[in-house]
C-alpha cells in the first residue's frame, strides 16, 4: 500500500489508521532517513492503543521507549547501536517476541535479529513537506 502525506497531522492519522491492523507480537520496521516523519507515524500507531501521543518521542538516546496502552508498544530507535550484541545485550529479542508490539526505526542494523514476517514501512521525503509511505504486508 503506498500513502501520500503533506502534513504531520497526516502522517500521524495514517499510523492510528494503520494500527488497526496490528496484533500483540507484531514487528514493523520503520526504514526512513532523519526527520522523514518515522516518529510522527509511531505517534499516530499508539493512540490508536490509547497513548497520549503527547508521550511518544525519539529513542535516539535511550534506544527503547515503552509505552502503556491497550496494548504495550515498544520503540527503537537502532541508529545508535553499533552492534549485534549490543542489541542482543539490551534485551532486544524479549521485546520482539513480547506480549506489545515492537516498532523499530533503522532496522537494518539488526537485521538478524528481525523476524521474517515483519511489517516493512518506508517513509521518504517527496518534496518540502511531502512524504510517501510505502507500507509491505508480511
Amino acid at each position: 500500500m503506498k500513502l501520500r502525506s503533506n502534513s504531520v497531522n497526516t502522517t500521524i492519522k495514517y499510523g492510528r489508521e494503520f494500527a488497526e491492523s496490528l496484533n500483540i507480537g507484531d514487528v514493523v520496521c520503520l526504514e526512513g532517513d532523519l526527520g522523514a516523519g518515522k516518529t510522527h507515524f509511531v505517534k499516530g500507531v499508539a493512540s490508536y492503543f490509547g497513548i497520549n501521543e503527547e508521550k511518544v518521542n525519539s529513542p535516539t538516546f535511550t534506544l527503547i521507549n515503552e509505552y502503556s496502552g491497550d496494548i504495550p508498544i515498544y520503540h527503537f530507535d537502532c541508529y545508535r547501536i553499533k552492534s549485534f550484541n549490543e542489541a542482543i545485550e539490551i534485551g532486544i529479542e524479549e521485546y520482539l517476541y513480547g506480549d506489545g508490539v515492537s516498532i523499530i526505526e533503522w532496522p537494518s542494523k539488526i537485521k538478524d535479529l528481525i523476524p521474517d514476517n515483519a511489517i516493512k514501512i518506508e517513509i521518504k521525503h517527496t518534496g518540502a513537506s511531502e512524504r510517501s509511505i510505502l507500507i509491505s504486508n508480511r
